[in-house]
């Protein structure tokens, strides 16, 4: 067994794909598939379901593919040490939910490439639990989704703090007497959608006794639905605040304990931390802490 072989494998594990991780690591597919092939034959066992849509893990693929991914971060760190570069670089495959990359990363993300151009970042959207689920198989090596997940594998820390808001049509003034009507539709993301269940349980409170839901794939669509009167959805308030003062949408306030909601950042507590990784954090965590004093100096103001 050897690292390259460990290497091509996490590789494919990661892209659910011959095709794209032989793109990845600048090599063709047969050589990727020898490789595969090669390891294999000596484990005795196969590794990849193949299907028309790319590979899958196998049972077995699946129990090797921690020890891969292990054996490549320490490779990287030997190298690293070694060589005595210690300057951030290479690539950082990171998970977002939608209003997150929406709201807080393009700024974050650009400010970062400025001042380490070496690191590639790619964003993977998602809901918190299809997140999760990535972190957890190696496919990410980190994401930001609503915390706390409380995860005995993985790793978080805070990095942004959102004020949740409902949100309706600028018809709908008392969102009390909405919900007393009986029936109240929600649009939301797909299931795994951390707002959702927080969502129905602020509506039934309220009084809503039946709750539809209708799922949709982007905020756009989510947005656009409440605005025409289909129903009611919940997301942060820096998201929307500016369709509320154009009256596109009205926005409903909720009490503290139900609408503050963390924004947390995963990877898995045995994953391997680059210096891009590294360098990636800490700059999260000072461009937070910058936006933080911001606006509580022009709260006081």
């Amino acid at each position: 067994m050897e690292s390259t072989q460990l290497r091509i494998f996490a590789a494919v594990a990661q892209f659910g794909s011959i095709t794209r991780a032989a793109e990845a690591l600048n090599t063709v597919q047969s050589n990727v598939t020898m490789h595969i092939k090669s390891l294999e034959s000596e484990l005795r066992v196969s590794l990849l379901n193949r299907n028309r849509r790319g590979v899958t893990l196998t049972r077995a693929g699946e129990k090797l593919l921690p020890y891969a991914m292990k054996t490549h971060g320490l490779l990287a760190e030997a190298k690293s040490v070694v060589g005595r570069d210690d300057k951030p670089e290479g690539a950082l495959r990171i998970g977002t939910l939608e209003t997150t990359a929406a709201i807080r990363l393009p700024q974050l993300v650009a400010k970062f490439g400025a001042r380490h151009p070496r690191v590639d970042i790619s964003l993977l959207t998602g809901t918190t639990g299809e997140l999760c689920k990535e972190v957890l198989a190696y496919k990410l090596v980190g994401a930001f989704v609503a915390g706390p997940t409380l995860h005995p594998d993985l790793l978080e820390e805070t990095i942004f703090v959102e004020e949740l808001v409902l949100v309706s049509a600028p018809r709908f003034h008392d969102l009390n007497a909405l919900c007393q009507s009986g029936e109240v539709k929600i649009m939301v993301f797909r299931e795994g959608c951390s707002y959702r269940t927080k969502l129905e349980r602020i509506l039934q409170a309220r009084g809503a006794r039946t709750i539809r839901i209708m799922e949709i794939g982007t905020l756009d669509g989510i947005l656009g639905c409440a605005a025409a009167g289909l129903g009611v959805t919940m997301l942060p308030k820096a998201l929307v605040q500016e369709a509320g003062k154009r009256g596109e949408v009205a926005i409903h306030r909720l009490p503290a304990n139900e609408a503050k909601v963390e924004t947390v950042f995963i990877r898995r507590r045995d994953g391997f931390t680059s210096a891009a990784l590294a360098a990636f954090l800490d700059f999260a965590r000072k461009f937070s802490a910058r936006k933080l004093s911001v606006q509580k100096k022009s709260a006081v103001a």
